[in-house]
């Protein structure tokens, strides 16, 4: 029964090593995933892409698009109707032309509830569907656009809804359509594309009553790819391939090789995160271009928001990618007019068009440090583990320590059998009952923290008249400032044991939280792991002979990382690089207004979307804090 129960069973030499050497070996593990993540960017350690399924064709295709032509026209035409309706989509014109061109021409109603306010808002998407001649509609490729009016603070999207039209008169003449092909154009950026998706799905993917998306009167085939389109301009002079989606999901890999692919093939200058591909004879330089690609990507994916309306479609298993076109904001380059762009377009379609399944092959965890190279999940995860294993390194060290080890000498060799007996601290010793209540207490406040933003909201309005970014800000600021003053002033003591063994629980849940994250979104747990595990290795029982300025120290770097705090300053610091020339008066004022705005679109994107990054950093990651902090301030006996 020794082998079951003690853990020092066995090969002593390296639990003694362990023990030894803990705090070397967890920071040396630190450091060596870092190093992992960091020397994945250069060439020699990351591979170039390829097409794993064949049956796309890529390049096969013979195209017959001429686009140029019809497009302008049609943008002619929308760009006078977008002035006569500034703030709303002209329905009454997409309508008209979708039936000109003889689609099956559809309207979706949807009902938006604002969570905070009893406030309603209505949208209506346009979709149009050419059926399949060669098929019984039993599967469909989306093309989608969304709208932006005049008033809206992005750039527009006109010159994409005169391509979709047009092209749509194009496959409407085509009889080799094996797939419906849908043309959506949505209203209210994702809000329009995610009711659409559930009501299509019959599904509701966020909050009950939040989202209501209505119902669809006509339908197509099973969804097998989608194709968003976010042309700002009628010449454009690169295009940008987006994959990020929802809670850091990506599409197969080869969507994104096969509209590289194809963009490539016409001509057209293309990116990655906005970054072109550079190549330097230069080592160092080639290795900061991929290294700054890679970064890019894995902030992110790390927030859990997708970069267009094609991150919606993952979580129902659909690959969807967004393809961004930019002016030339440049007297140098080349612009690419209707023309290539349809045929990049068309070329996407009909390769899709030739799928006789859906995606499998390829990779679907990936991370990209230009557009024709990947790292794939077998070269990246062992970065996280590293990182992730320190904690658990830590965590069997100081169990072993309860187990009370005996000393390394030869006299405790000749008296292990009367040890045996005695090694198994005993039960009275661990006050399981307070331990259990601390962290169920714990992780309570943090549920309640998590489901407090409507309550909050309702109180900041009627007790100061705030706005809801306002009362979230200031709520959860002032509970932040209550939870730093009490744990500061108030004095505790504890048991070695115990505060020993609630370190291990949490250092392990911690470390098990961080793995599973990191199969879903690899850059939100890396990007923990990096920031919060380097302080963790340095917490310890207090014990109350301690010097107390390292533990002030610790206590002032612990205090940065609390959910609210960091969230604070990384926005802060992201307003000050982007605005750096403005006063400092002026940064500090947009970055409050930028945090605020932060929180509620974390909180309304967990309500509408699904979106689990602000439920992670309330129900896990602050209940974790909140026990190291009680840690950090107690004194042990």
């Amino acid at each position: 029964m020794g082998l079951l129960t003690d853990p020092r069973a066995g090969n002593m030499k390296i639990i003694k090593f362990i023990l030894q050497w803990q705090k070397l070996i967890c920071f040396l593990m630190y450091i060596a995933g870092v190093t992992w993540i960091s020397v994945l960017a250069l060439p020699v350690f990351n591979d170039n892409t390829y097409f794993s399924e064949n049956a796309l064709l890529p390049g096969l295709v013979t195209k017959q698009s001429n686009l140029d032509a019809s497009a302008k026209q049609f943008h002619q035409e929308l760009l006078h109707e977008m002035k006569r309706y500034p703030d709303r989509m002209p329905y009454s014109w997409i309508l008209a032309k979708m039936n000109q061109l003889h689609l099956d021409v559809y309207t979706h109603n949807f009902t938006l509830n604002y969570p905070f306010k009893k406030q309603q808002f209505l949208g209506q998407n346009v979709y149009g569907i050419v059926r399949a001649p060669r098929a019984a509609s039993t599967e469909a490729i989306i093309v989608s656009v969304p709208y932006r009016p005049i008033s809206s603070a992005h750039l527009t999207t006109a010159p994409s809804i005169a391509l979709l039209l047009a092209f749509a008169k194009f496959c409407r003449k085509q009889k080799y359509w094996a797939k419906d092909i849908v043309f959506l154009v949505t209203e209210h950026e994702q809000l329009g594309m995610q009711a659409w998706l559930d009501a299509y799905h019959g599904v509701v993917s966020g909050q009950e009553d939040v989202l209501i998306p209505g119902d669809l009167s006509g339908r197509a085939g099973s969804i097998q790819a989608a194709i968003n389109l976010e042309l700002h301009a009628m010449k454009i002079s690169y295009i940008d391939v987006k994959v990020e989606g929802l809670n850091g999901q990506l599409p197969n890999l080869d969507l994104f090789n096969l509209a590289q692919n194809m963009i490539k093939k016409e001509e057209i200058r293309r990116s990655f995160q906005q970054k072109f591909d550079i190549y330097h004879r230069d080592k160092f330089k080639r290795w900061w271009y991929y290294f700054n690609t890679l970064s890019s990507m894995i902030l992110t994916q790390a927030t859990g928001v997708p970069t267009g309306n094609h991150g919606l479609f993952h979580r129902y298993g659909i690959e969807a990618i967004t393809l961004e076109g930019f002016e030339r904001t440049h007297e140098r380059g080349n612009e690419a007019n209707f023309n290539q762009l349809g045929r990049v377009v068309e070329s996407i379609i009909r390769s899709l068009n030739n799928l006789l399944e859906r995606f499998h092959q390829s990779f679907f965890f990936y991370l990209l440090p230009s557009t024709d190279r990947y790292i794939s999940i077998g070269l990246y995860m062992p970065s996280l583990v590293l990182i992730v294993g320190s904690l658990f390194i830590k965590a069997f060290s100081m169990w072993l320590k309860l187990q009370d080890l005996p000393a390394n000498s030869e006299k405790d060799k000749s008296s292990k059998a009367k040890s045996t007996n005695n090694q198994e601290k005993p039960a009275e010793d661990f006050q399981v009952g307070n331990l259990a209540s601390e962290l169920l207490w714990c992780h309570l406040f943090g549920i309640a923290v998590m489901s407090s933003p409507k309550l909050i909201t309702s109180l900041g309005l009627q007790l100061f008249n705030l706005k809801t970014e306002d009362s979230i800000y200031y709520g959860f600021a002032t509970m932040t400032l209550v939870m730093l003053m009490w744990f500061f002033f108030t004095k505790r003591s504890s048991r070695y044991e115990n505060t020993s063994l609630i370190c291990v629980v949490v250092l392990v849940e911690l470390a098990t939280t961080l793995m599973c994250i990191g199969m879903h979104n690899f850059s939100l747990a890396l990007l923990i792991s990096i920031i919060f595990v380097p302080i963790i290795l340095f917490i310890n029982p207090r014990k109350k002979e301690s010097k107390s300025n390292f533990r002030k120290l610790l206590y002032f770097f612990w205090t940065l990382l609390h959910p609210f705090v960091i969230v604070s300053l990384i926005v802060m610091g992201y307003t000050f690089v982007h605005f750096s020339e403005d006063p400092i008066i002026e940064i500090l004022k947009k970055g409050i207004d930028a945090s605020k705005k932060s929180f509620v679109f974390s909180i309304i994107d967990s309500m509408i979307y699904g979106n689990w990054l602000y439920n992670v950093a309330a129900s896990v990651l602050f209940p974790i804090w909140l026990i190291l902090s009680n840690v950090i301030a107690s004194k042990t006996d």
